[in-house]
Parts: C-alpha cells; structure tokens; sequence
C-alpha cells in the first residue's frame, strides 16, 4: 500500500479530528502528523520537508484564511484521502461573498487532492452543500447523526468521561467511547472511524487510538468536582457556532448548580460581525443560562441579543477589562457552579484561556481542603 496522505479542512473540528485519526493510525504504522494546530501553508512546507520514508502515514489540517490557501496546501503535499468537517461563518469577513466564498475555499481541498482518492464529507452539515464536487472522480463517503450515510452515529449519550455512541461498520453495531465532551466531537470521531476503517484499521485499532488520542488545549475540555465546580474550557477560539459549547454546558452541568456563560468576541466577521453576534445572542437567551458575562467589544451584542429572547438585565453584564471580569467571577462563583469559557487567542485581546486556567486552579485548590476527607 502506498503512504496514505489524509488532508482535513472545515470551519471547526479539524485539529480534533485530525487527532483522532493519527492517534488510531499511529497503532499499526509510524505516523506523521501535524504539530497542534500549526494549519496554515508555511507549517505544510515545513511538514513537506520533515516526512520521512519511516512515516508510513501522513494526517494534516489545511487551514483556509482566503481563497487560495488551501490550493497552495495541496500543492505542497498533495493528499490522497480529504475530509472536510463542515462549511460554516468562521472567517467569513474574509469573503466578500459570505458562505459561498467559504464553501468555493473549501473546495480548493476537492481539485487539489488526487481526483480518484476518497473524501469524506458530513451529511448533516447544510452549507457542505454548496461544495463544488464537479472535478471529483473518485469515493465520496459521508458521515452523520441525523441521516442515513455511510457511518452513522446512533444511540449518543453523555457518560463522566466523554461521549459513547453506535456505529454501524460491515452490517454490525459496535459502542465506542471517545475521551471528549459534545456531539461535535462525535462528528469528529465518525471521520476517524471513517478514514480508518477505509484503511483496513480493526475496531481494536480504533478504539484504543480514542483512548490513546491527544486531546487538543481548551477545545471543549471538562475539568470537575461534584462537590465544588465545573469549568469547560472552550477559550482556545470563539467560532459563529455556539449550539456545541452550549449542548456540553447542557448535559455536563451540575443539576442543581447554575450554568455561567463567559464569552468572548466571534472573531474574523468582518462586517457582518454586529448581525451574527446578535443572532448567536438571541440563541443564548433561550438556552436557560443563569448568567451571561461577555468580553471584549462586539460580544456586547450577545448579550444585547440575549436580553431581546428573555434573559433579564441583571443575568447579563458586558466587559471591557479583564481584571473586572476576574473579581465578578472571584465574588459570584458559588459550590455547584458550572462554567463556560470560550474566547479567541488569535492575535486580540479577548483571551480568556488564562481565566479558565485561573478558575480551575482555584477550583484545585479548593480540591485540597481538608474539610473534606472524600475529596478527590
């Protein structure tokens, strides 16, 4: 078999993914693949020169700015297996016109891999839709939770350590289990099942690359303590998306604790930054939320949003400086709470990483207390 080159692009989900499918490829064959999410075309020139004739597979995330970007990727090495996680408003102030800019960027993945290799595509996402197909002429296989596709999750339920679901593979229903929170990452998982069952992995093989996998730094991470906290770190970017972080916020929840939103700026939006943070807020308002704290400048209108579906002024506050926003939380926080964090570290002063960080290490602390000989 000749070295199997996977290339994975998508508005979200790509460094989770990519992940997934190297750690389960890594237990049959010496594995190459990106470092974190070093995605843009000057890490794939680097990458070009570090492969090895030992990397008997090669797993890499093609990260899209502008039109063009994921062309040069592929022409720098170009792949053999192609997954795109889904077409969605990241970036979209980069594109004069909007989400069929996006989808014709998205594309470039499709033209520029080997036309008769096999790409992966998600069923569920609508605006995967607007991919331009026409110059593909080999596989396509899809993946989905809600339709009928070739890998089908089912049964998908929340467990204290990650998500467990069904998937259908050589007319059997096998369970995995993946170590990370959200319906999202099951999505992500099914590409994996996806690429590696096409490459004759065994459900040996997959299962214990799930458990083996790196999970990716403040992408939807769940730290707790059923006597104290939770915190769900999701500060490493602020997607338009929220339904993700806010299902985790859901379901991972204490139940009788409050649910804390603490959001930062969508980045990248460009001119259409006022009416997406609006819309995402007005979503927000109807998620249940006991409070809504937002960071940065245009995240004010989530909260604006929020107040227009039914969160009352008190439950919402905005914030300019993150010292103000650190002592609110030093004061508010009570036992049972559950924190969502989600900001940007891309080049902007909305980061809250470092307040996610602070929060868990408060909760650590309190963790340590001697009060309380059954605390772990």
């Amino acid at each position: 078999m000749r070295k199997p080159i996977v290339a994975i692009t998508g508005s979200s989900g790509k460094t989770s993914t990519k992940e997934m499918i190297a750690s389960i490829l890594q237990t049959r064959w010496k594995t190459f693949k990106s470092i974190e999410n070093g995605n843009d075309t000057w890490f794939t020139s680097q990458y070009k020169k570090q492969i090895k004739s030992f990397h008997k597979a090669v797993v890499l995330e093609y990260g899209m700015r502008k039109k063009g970007d994921i062309k040069r990727h592929c022409e720098l090495i170009q792949p053999k297996i192609g997954v795109i996680t889904n077409v969605g408003r990241a970036h979209i102030g980069h594109f004069k016109n909007g989400l069929v800019g996006i989808a014709a960027a998205k594309s470039e993945l499709i033209a520029g891999m080997n036309s008769k290799g096999v790409l992966f595509l998600n069923k569920d996402d609508p605006h995967s839709k607007r991919l331009n197909l026409t110059p593909f002429q080999g596989k396509i296989k899809t993946v989905s939770i809600r339709n009928k596709a070739d890998y089908s999750a089912q049964h998908i339920r929340y467990g204290s350590t990650g998500m467990t679901f069904n998937v259908r593979l050589d007319n059997e229903v096998h369970t995995f289990h993946i170590p990370c929170f959200g319906r999202c990452n099951v999505y992500n998982a099914l590409f994996a099942i996806g690429v590696s069952h096409y490459l004759g992995c065994t459900l040996a093989d997959i299962r214990s690359g799930f458990r083996k996998m790196e999970k990716p730094y403040g992408r939807l991470s769940v730290t707790k303590n059923h006597r104290k906290m939770v915190v769900i770190n999701d500060s490493f970017n602020t997607k338009p998306e929220l339904d993700s972080a806010l299902d985790v916020l859901n379901h991972v929840g204490l139940a009788r604790g409050r649910k804390i939103a603490v959001l930062g700026d969508i980045q990248d939006l460009g001119k259409h930054a006022k009416t997406i943070h609006l819309a995402q807020g007005r979503k927000l308002g109807k998620k249940k939320l006991d409070l809504l704290y937002t960071y940065g400048y245009h995240s004010k209108y989530l909260g604006i949003g929020a107040r227009q579906s039914g969160m009352s002024s008190y439950q919402v506050k905005h914030f300019t400086k993150i010292a103000e926003l650190k002592k609110t939380l030093a004061m508010q926080r009570k036992t049972g709470d559950t924190f969502l964090l989600k900001g940007s570290t891309n080049g902007h002063p909305v980061k809250l990483m470092h307040l996610a960080e602070w929060l868990i290490s408060c909760q650590r602390v309190s963790n340590r207390s001697p009060k309380k000989s059954d605390d772990h």
